[in-house]
């Protein structure tokens, strides 16, 4: 958040200072602002291509190709949401956009058990793991760098959501043309 300063904020919103502060008084207030509206939209993107899909099987495949596809490509931006050491306040922010793409997984994996399309498991500690193993593969210290080419970044969320499908029980050939037919995002918002 010591990275976070007012005066270029404001000019780059083409507003005075003074602005900024009567809607934000503090810099914590505008990055719990900033946080929740990419939060909301992360999340409505990823409602949007579950609730288009088929089936729970498809649905969870498309929640989790849509946040990995979204964040591979706004890598910076989605590491400083959700997972950049900052400082306590900013931790509470990044916990709950955390929290929040755990329920909505937790929701996918919810209506596959209910369906009985995945093996009977804990659906909150699923979500967890899956969350962790997507955010540490994506941008942890433990991930690989991608290339330039779009290729690349396509096989790595396809790998992510294979893992993740084969990690909550999904039968391997089942999960594989889940995969493969998962809808790639959009570039825009």
């Amino acid at each position: 958040m010591g990275m976070v300063q007012i005066v270029p904020v404001a000019e780059r919103a083409s507003i005075a200072a003074g602005t900024v502060y009567r809607y934000f008084p503090a810099k914590i207030d505008l990055v719990r602002a900033l946080v929740a509206e990419i939060a909301a939209r992360e999340l409505t993107a990823m409602r949007r291509a579950a609730d288009h899909a088929p089936g729970p099987l498809s649905a969870l495949a498309a929640a989790l190709t849509t946040f990995a596809a979204r964040a591979i490509r706004n890598r910076r931006l989605t590491w400083a949401l959700l997972a950049e050491p900052v400082d306590a306040q900013v931790d509470g922010v990044q916990l709950a956009y955390r929290k929040a793409l755990a329920a909505e997984i937790e929701t996918r994996i919810r209506a596959a058990l209910t369906g009985n399309y995945v093996p009977q498991q804990d659906p909150a500690l699923a979500a967890a793991a899956v969350v962790g193993g997507l955010l540490e593969a994506l941008f942890g210290p433990l991930a690989p760098a991608l290339g330039e080419r779009p290729s690349d970044a396509r096989t790595a969320v396809q790998t992510l959501t294979l893992l993740s499908l084969r990690a909550l029980g999904v039968a391997d050939a089942r999960a594989r043309g889940l995969v493969v037919h998962s809808v790639w995002p959009e570039q825009a918002g």
